[in-house]
């Protein structure tokens, strides 16, 4: 039997660092962990049922990850998220977004447009009942599609990674309901070119929509 045949059968199994890395990967995104917010290992491993060990290994992760920072004298804390970083960020992500939607074009099928299709109902519904907490949810949700329609894995671990920076911005900076109702016009406009099959209006549309958040939540802000 080949390889690849019979190691598609093995189920993933998440190791204890995986499972602690997710979750207080999910505890900064959500803003449960706040910035410059300290880590104790010791309690969180109580918490985990865990020896401190894989604690470790999960820190680490979010270090490199940029989440999490570990100071002489001050031990880990939650990273801050800045102005000046968020320029950075959205500048990242105008080139890999318009990539994406560029990529996405060609790769698209019609369940993929579908489900992004159906992410957009939702945040129109949303925006109809006046609500605002569940859009940033809703808005990766699309992106991540996006991503995923565009075909490499690389592209949706950096969506991802980009994601999270600018959901925990929006903790202390939410967007209000009109900058959101401006959010969904743009993923439309991206949403067009998709079914026109036309990949320069796709980054083009990607692009602007990047460019027209970052001047909402940063250029406004800073």
């Amino acid at each position: 039997m080949d390889r690849s045949s019979w190691a598609e059968r093995i189920p993933a199994v998440k190791s204890k660092a995986d499972l602690a890395y997710e979750s207080l990967r999910s505890a900064i995104a959500r803003g449960d962990l706040k910035a410059g917010e300290r880590i104790n290992m010791d309690e969180l491993a109580r918490s985990f049922g865990v020896s401190k060990i894989p604690i470790r290994e999960a820190v680490k992760r979010l270090e490199s990850d940029g989440l999490l920072v570990s100071r002489v004298h001050a031990g880990v804390t939650v990273a801050g998220v800045d102005v000046t970083e968020m320029r950075g960020v959205f500048l990242a992500r105008g080139a890999i977004e318009a990539l994406i939607a560029e990529l996405a074009v060609q790769r698209v099928d019609e369940r993929r447009l579908a489900e992004l299709h159906e992410v957009q109902r939702e945040m129109r519904d949303t925006l109809e009942r006046g609500g605002t907490a569940e859009m940033a949810e809703l808005n990766s949700r699309f992106h991540r599609l996006l991503a995923e329609a565009a075909g490499y894995r690389i592209l949706r671990d950096l969506t991802e990674q980009l994601l999270l920076t600018i959901r925990r911005y929006r903790i202390t900076a939410p967007l209000g309901e009109r900058n959101w109702r401006s959010v969904v016009d743009e993923h439309d406009t991206i949403m067009a070119a998709l079914h026109r099959r036309d990949p320069q209006a796709a980054a083009a549309a990607a692009r602007a929509h990047i460019g027209s958040q970052a001047a909402h939540e940063v250029e406004d802000g800073g």
